[in-house]
């Protein structure tokens, strides 16, 4: 039997930010693939990689906010794990097969020795990447290498424990396990930093959960799952959507008059009563409509000076995106 093949979905311009809630088992880029699909958009990009097992914030940059997606990508993140205390495994998760057990007391649980613990991974720290990771040699990712076998040296990397606590789980646990709640720098391998505290604690341990809540200023609260954006009709999704300048929180805020902001997108310097910032959305009017994103920059000796612009089809397209917007949604049709 022959299958009926797939209908070509006719893609278009979608400009904004989807908070998405990353599904356990999907990879971050199989996410990133079906939302794109369920919005017809014609750019997408993901601001930080989830691995399958992990679920939580994932935010979708669509059209124009792939300009600014960097921003996100060195933004902190907040993170709910749970660690299974006594067991090492092969690739740090429950994954892998188990290397190593060793029996967990009651004083390895205890309040004062996480504590200790929670402590001496605060701060500054250093970590090794895991081989099971995307980091690349000579073109591949580590993880290929691992399930070749092949163990390749790391260089330790520094990243920054922001806060940092851990507790038992609680007493219908299975087995001995902690909760770790973190904020991180960009780069932390949550899995990296669950091995190093079983051995801290002197039992192992691995991964077994592993949820992001938040990551820079978007948090797990806001985010939509993929099985809800597609019970939505198209233009309940596109309502879904974050405006570009979402991932601009914490720039300076600069709106220019209609004749500055026509010259600010050619690329040309503006001289105003500006602070020095190193980073600032700069806003203008566009056919009537005040304060509309034209990108970024950075004003240095009252000049502002242009680092991302959106283009002119883009600004007309989020102007399109309004319109549609402030239209009310179709009656529902029994």
């Amino acid at each position: 039997m022959t299958a009926t093949p797939r209908a070509r979905v006719q893609r278009r311009p979608v400009h904004g930010v989807l908070l998405l809630d990353k599904p356990l088992g999907l990879s971050s880029n199989q996410a990133l693939q079906k939302a794109k699909w369920l919005l017809r958009a014609e750019k997408a990009g993901h601001t930080g990689t989830l691995d399958p097992l992990a679920t939580g914030v994932l935010p979708i940059c669509l059209g124009a906010a792939t300009k600014f997606s960097q921003l996100h990508l060195d933004a902190d993140k907040s993170y709910l794990a749970v660690a299974r205390l006594g067991q090492t495994t092969a690739s740090g998760d429950r994954e892998g097969p188990v290397l190593r057990e060793r029996p967990v007391d009651a004083a390895q649980l205890a309040a004062a020795r996480l504590a200790e613990v929670a402590r001496q991974f605060t701060g500054a720290i250093e970590q090794i990447p895991p081989m099971h990771s995307a980091l690349k040699h000579e073109g591949r990712a580590l993880y290929e290498y691992a399930r070749e076998g092949v163990e390749l040296p790391r260089q330790a990397r520094p990243v920054h424990i922001h806060v940092l606590n851990l507790a038992p789980c609680q007493a219908d646990s299975p087995w001995p396990a902690i909760v770790i709640e973190v904020t991180c720098s960009k780069g932390t391998y949550v899995r990296t930093l669950a091995e190093d505290i079983g051995e801290a604690l002197g039992c192992g341990a691995h991964l077994v959960s592993l949820r992001r809540v938040r990551t820079g200023t978007f948090d797990e609260r806001a985010c939509i799952s993929l099985d809800a954006l597609e019970a939505l009709g198209e233009a309940e999704r596109e309502r879904c959507l974050q405006p570009v300048d979402a991932l601009l929180t914490g720039h300076a805020r600069i709106v220019l008059g209609a004749d500055d902001a026509a010259r600010f997108l050619t690329g040309l310097r503006r001289r105003g009563p500006w602070a020095d910032t190193a980073r600032a959305a700069v806003h203008g009017p566009c056919e009537g409509e005040a304060n509309l994103l034209l990108g970024t920059g950075h004003v240095q000796g009252g000049e502002l000076i242009a680092d991302r612009l959106l283009t002119p089809v883009e600004i007309q397209q989020t102007l399109a995106r309004q319109d549609l917007l402030a239209a009310p949604l179709p009656p529902v049709t029994s």
